[in-house]
């Protein structure tokens, strides 16, 4: 059982003064929100954008009561153990380019994690991070849109930190930094190095060449974008990866032909 006078002191002593030092010169400084319990980062994120909340507005919370994650799964938020935290960005991305932005951030995630542990998280296309066969990382993109222009993008990231165990058949699939490295983390700098990484990461984004260098940077670092062998889940099909197409979207090789994954989660087979 978790020591809860630990996690309790570790909840309560978030940094938002240190986290909004490490995030100066970007538009995260000084629009940092932190709620002790709060039913969904993502939730409230939307409901502050459609107020007219900034871009840069970050909701960051210790625990969450109905966190989501994509297709309606639930995300598992252990209080004060993890990181939960959704983001305002108001992009100039018309609605088809929304998956570069998801993407990206799996790129800011892989690069905060590097710097600050030093593992090398393997990216499950579209929105996971994993470390070995075991996921440590959701990342959860809503947009507001008309058919022509973004009104506001909300992206979500639920981070497994310090948790030591999971609940139920979330053994069998879930990891976290801690359960990796033997070591706990403070939250503050792998927040810090997060939203840093994420803020370049939508710079770049902007450039001619921004959605190629996604890509590019997306498949080095995902161990399933070439040659696995993987079920798809929405269509209920499977077939051998074969990179990402020049939209973003994964194409699967299968016994009738190639075939693109739009939407649905990606999950390799392993051979019994």
């Amino acid at each position: 059982m978790r020591n809860t006078a630990r996690v309790t002191q570790r909840h309560e002593s978030l940094d938002l003064a240190s986290i909004d030092a490490l995030v100066r010169g970007t538009p995260f400084q000084g629009k940092l929100r932190y709620y002790d319990e709060i039913e969904s980062t993502n939730v409230t994120a939307n409901i502050e954008a459609l107020g007219g909340a900034p871009e840069g507005a970050v909701y960051i919370a210790g625990s969450q009561t109905a966190g989501r994650g994509r297709g309606g799964h639930i995300w598992h938020s252990e209080p004060g153990t993890g990181i939960y935290l959704s983001v305002i960005l108001r992009p100039r991305l018309v609605p088809a380019d929304l998956l570069w932005l998801s993407l990206a951030t799996g790129l800011a995630v892989h690069t905060a994690i590097k710097e600050i542990t030093s593992l090398s998280a393997d990216l499950r296309w579209p929105n996971d991070l994993l470390l070995g066969k075991k996921k440590f990382c959701g990342i959860l993109a809503e947009m507001n849109a008309e058919p022509t222009r973004t009104r506001f993008v909300v992206i979500g990231v639920g981070v497994n930190v310090n948790h030591d165990c999971f609940p139920g058949e979330l053994q069998e699939i879930a990891t976290s930094l801690q359960i990796e490295t033997g070591h706990e983390y403070r939250l503050e700098p792998l927040i810090g190095a997060l939203l840093c990484a994420l803020w370049n990461e939508y710079i770049g984004l902007r450039a001619d060449d921004g959605p190629a260098s996604i890509r590019r940077r997306f498949e080095a670092a995902s161990s399933t974008a070439h040659g696995k062998y993987v079920r798809v889940e929405e269509g209920n099909f499977t077939g051998t990866t074969e990179a990402l197409d020049d939209r973003g979207f994964l194409r699967v090789r299968t016994e009738s032909g190639l075939r693109t994954v739009l939407s649905g989660g990606v999950r390799e087979i392993i051979p019994s």
